[in-house]
């Protein structure tokens, strides 16, 4: 019998349950950002506040990695705590580093209604190759108005 020791690998690291450490695996692009709400408080056990946008309206958060990922769980939160709203969400991938062929995982719509509707959780079971980018597209209110996007957590593995 021919084996061998391996020892953790030198790339990325997981956090727990397999989750890609995506602070060390991506550079992350946001369209706005409040300050009391980085983007990255996002990526973490789901305990921080999220990330919220400085601004009313549409955002994108756009994860460009820097090598490309093989992706087989998407998960997402979503919270809102106080206005009723229909918000809608776009997650889309692509092979390449420019975004050029952008492709649609899921395009999702949900209804807040504060106090009792106020959590969305999306798990996505994927078979993803060579994921150069990952983009969410937040369209918090798809009435319009004043609300602002926010992610309380989204997770990879």
């Amino acid at each position: 019998m021919r084996k061998r020791l391996i020892t953790a690998p030198h790339g990325i690291r997981t956090h727990g349950e397999g989750w890609l450490d995506v602070e060390r695996a991506a550079v992350v692009e946001v369209t706005s950002e409040d300050k009391d709400y980085p983007v990255e408080s996002a990526f973490g056990s789901g305990d921080g506040p999220g990330w919220r946008a400085a601004a009313p309206g549409s955002q994108t958060i756009r994860l460009v990695f820097d090598q490309p990922q093989q992706l087989r769980r998407i998960s997402l939160v979503f919270e809102e705590n106080e206005a009723a709203r229909t918000q809608e969400f776009i997650l889309q991938w692509s092979p390449d580093g420019n975004g050029s062929s952008v492709k649609e995982i899921v395009r999702q719509q949900w209804n807040f209604g504060p106090p009792s509707s106020i959590r969305e959780v999306e798990e996505y079971r994927v078979e993803l190759s060579s994921v150069a980018v990952l983009e969410l597209i937040i369209k918090p209110n798809i009435s319009g108005g004043a609300a602002r996007a926010s992610l309380k957590n989204l997770r990879l593995s």
